[in-house]
């Protein structure tokens, strides 16, 4: 890829995940206040790997921004790009883990300060000067982050950058679900890469059944180039051109939670890409991208929270 600045640039939320760890003496819960929000998620692995990672966002003037402020920074995140508002607070999300290892969300954030980033206040050099450009859905939910979103991929490719897209879906943030559906659809519109979850996969084709439900996203969506599909402890599925490859998750217990992992499967995803390109794969080559990234992604779920629980490569490849 060409010399820019950049490896990844992503925009979107960042916020605090409060976490449930344990009961009080009083009994009440009590919850860790974790650094947290899908596009920084990517980006503190990205940092791991080695990559110049930079986000565009925006947080409360608050003692939660500041805290944000602090942990991306410690993370090895450039945030030139990361705006406080004096108005609006820094979003939180309350989140319940359930038997399984997944979680419930409940969101404060009506509004939040990532949802009232201008187009205005997108740094335009920054995003023409990466190589790959990351975002999601939770900034589509509402106005005017929406717009600063799609001007921002808008600047992304018309530089040539690559870019990758995961639906993220959180229904609680949308005011219908056929809203939802229509910014996904438009996300999968304008990607290269999507990285895309068993349940968000049927919830745009009905399809139960993986390889063809990603058949039927590459039919009406042909610039998706490369297609992963995440199916939590099933493991993980890539379609590129004929080829398709199915890799299975990591299991050897000690799951906590799972907050993170499908972040930290894309970053792995994007790394390797930055590092053997997109233009040639072999099954081989997928696999390996795969059994990295599935491992990362377990390694994960055996801490809490995701920016702080990234693990190095070295960990990844001693686990492998």
């Amino acid at each position: 890829m060409a010399k820019r600045l950049y490896d990844v640039v992503a925009l979107g939320e960042l916020l605090i995940d409060f976490t449930e760890d344990g009961t009080s003496a009083q009994g009440n819960p009590l919850f860790e206040a974790n650094p947290g929000g899908a596009p920084c998620n990517v980006l503190a692995m990205l940092s791991k790997l080695g990559r110049s990672c930079g986000f565009i966002g925006k947080v409360g003037d608050d003692m939660f921004g500041a805290q944000l402020s602090q942990a991306v920074e410690q993370a090895g995140i450039y945030i030139e790009g990361l705006i406080k508002d004096r108005e609006i607070h820094t979003t939180l999300a309350f989140v319940k883990t359930l038997e399984d290892g997944d979680r419930d969300f409940s969101f404060y954030r009506n509004p939040g300060a990532d949802t009232v980033l201008t187009p205005e206040e997108v740094p335009e050099a920054m995003v023409s000067n990466t190589k790959i450009f990351h975002f999601g859905t939770l900034s589509l939910t509402q106005e005017p982050v929406r717009t600063a979103t799609q001007k921002a991929v808008g600047l992304a490719k018309a530089s040539g950058a690559l870019l990758s897209f995961d639906p993220n879906l959180r229904p609680p943030l949308w005011k219908s679900i056929e809203e939802a559906r229509e910014q996904i659809a438009w996300g999968l519109s304008q990607c290269d890469v999507l990285k895309i979850s068993d349940n968000e996969l049927e919830f745009m084709t009905g399809e139960l059944d993986y390889g063809k439900g990603a058949a039927m996203l590459r039919a009406e969506y042909p610039n998706l180039r490369l297609v992963c599909v995440t199916a939590g402890a099933d493991g993980s599925y890539s379609y590129w051109k004929d080829l398709s490859v199915y890799q299975p998750a990591c299991k050897l217990g000690g799951v906590i939670e799972t907050t993170g992992a499908g972040d930290t499967f894309c970053a792995c995803v994007l790394n390797d890409i930055l590092e053997y390109g997109l233009e040639s794969r072999t099954q081989e080559d997928l696999c390996r991208m795969l059994a990295f990234a599935n491992t990362a992604a377990y390694l994960v779920t055996t801490k809490k929270g995701a920016i702080r629980a990234m693990p190095t490569r070295e960990q990844v490849q001693a686990l492998l």
